[in-house]
């Protein structure tokens, strides 16, 4: 704010300090000292890049080193986060995943141009192109065995309730047709090497599958995501007619709770640890070889705390397996111990905690159902 006369520094810090401003319009960061002074929103650092992409729609300032003048604070004072969202975001579907400041940058920013550069959300019953219902176009798909991205077709259904791809444009039969109600979708551009990348994970025999997609275009892609959900959405009402729509939107696609790598020993806990990647599911604890495996090398069920199931820190004494990595975890299961180690403690307190995060909740009948599925395995 250097140069700013000292009323209007004194007026911006009032409409700066209001509740409604405390946190990013966007991304909901915590304490924004950025601001958009067309369109009247309080901003995070992160934010305002994706705003200064659009210039057309949106000038940014630092709130802390620009000048505002007279007029730009009294737009502010008149419009703030409140307003504008309500304008903005009016009509928002349900089922529409809007990301916050945890989540990658193509899902932030198509986020960010659907409001203000498409205005998506300001009329009611706008068509939408992720609300038909069906969605079908190509997606370049990583192959199972060599690892090559192929252009392949995709088709989402509805009406027949399930996602499809085709190896060919022109094949009438699809390679996969997989029941939408036990299909996940995450971004992983880190993961799969591409600012786009999307992993699709789908249950098959009580077994996890990865696909791993992407597209050119981050608004595609992120159409593909929020078209899954829409999809999901209404086959989930159809099948829980007496859920909340809140209810439901708990149950479309989630972000895994945690990744990385550890080290894991076999049942016996005599053989040598070897380095696998995990992910936490949920409920299901699975290690790859590679983090882009199509399928886990093996899954872990992780229950509650009231059916037997504990993390603990480090590894029981007198443990045999050789081990590269120092930092120990433990989990106690109704059957067996599973041990593992990470590379560092941040690593292994992480894992902990969201070891804890899943214990600590009380299981489903679905996932009792799942629990017996694993024990009947072993």
């Amino acid at each position: 704010m250097a140069g700013g006369n000292e009323r209007s520094m004194k007026a911006l810090k009032e409409v700066w300090k209001r509740a409604e401003n405390s946190l990013c319009a966007d991304c909901g960061k915590p304490d924004p000292d950025w601001a958009s002074s067309t369109l009247g929103v309080f901003i995070c650092l992160s934010c305002s890049g994706i705003h200064r992409n659009i210039p057309s729609i949106s000038k940014v300032k630092s709130l802390k080193m620009d000048y505002w003048d007279d007029a730009q604070v009294q737009f502010l004072a008149k419009h703030g986060n409140a307003v504008t969202k309500a304008m903005y975001e009016a009509h928002i579907p349900i089922y529409y995943y809007q990301p916050t400041y945890n989540d990658c940058q193509v899902l932030r920013e198509q986020w960010i141009r659907a409001k203000y550069e498409r205005k998506e959300f300001t009329e009611p019953g706008k068509q939408l192109p992720y609300s038909d219902g069906v969605k079908e176009g190509i997606l370049w798909k990583r192959g199972r065995d060599n690892g090559q991205f192929l252009p392949r077709k995709f088709l989402l259904s509805e009406r027949e309730g399930c996602l499809k791809y085709f190896t060919k444009q022109d094949a009438k039969e699809p390679k996969i047709n997989v029941k939408i109600d036990v299909i996940n979708a995450t971004f992983q551009p880190e993961k799969i090497g591409n600012p786009n990348g999307l992993q699709i994970t789908y249950l098959k025999d009580n077994k996890t599958r990865n696909i791993f997609v992407y597209h050119e275009s981050g608004k595609e892609v992120v159409d593909w995501f929020n078209a899954i959900r829409s999809v999901q959405f209404h086959y989930l009402k159809v099948a829980f007619p007496i859920a909340s729509d809140n209810e439901i939107k708990n149950r479309l696609t989630r972000n895994f709770l945690k990744e990385g790598y550890m080290e894991k020993t076999g049942p016996k806990q005599r053989e040598a640890f070897k380095k696998r990647w995990f992910t936490l599911d949920h409920r299901r604890l699975m290690y790859f070889k590679d983090p882009l495996d199509a399928f886990a090398k093996g899954e872990v069920f992780v229950g509650s705390g009231e059916n037997g199931y504990s993390v603990q820190k480090g590894l029981p004494s007198g443990t045999q397996g050789n081990f590269s990595w120092h930092y120990g975890i433990t989990i106690v299961t109704p059957d067996r111990e599973y041990l593992f180690t990470c590379e560092t403690e941040a690593d292994q307190l992480e894992w902990i905690r969201a070891f804890t995060s899943v214990i600590n909740q009380a299981m489903t009948p679905q996932e009792y159902a799942i629990e017996a599925y694993f024990k009947f395995k072993s």
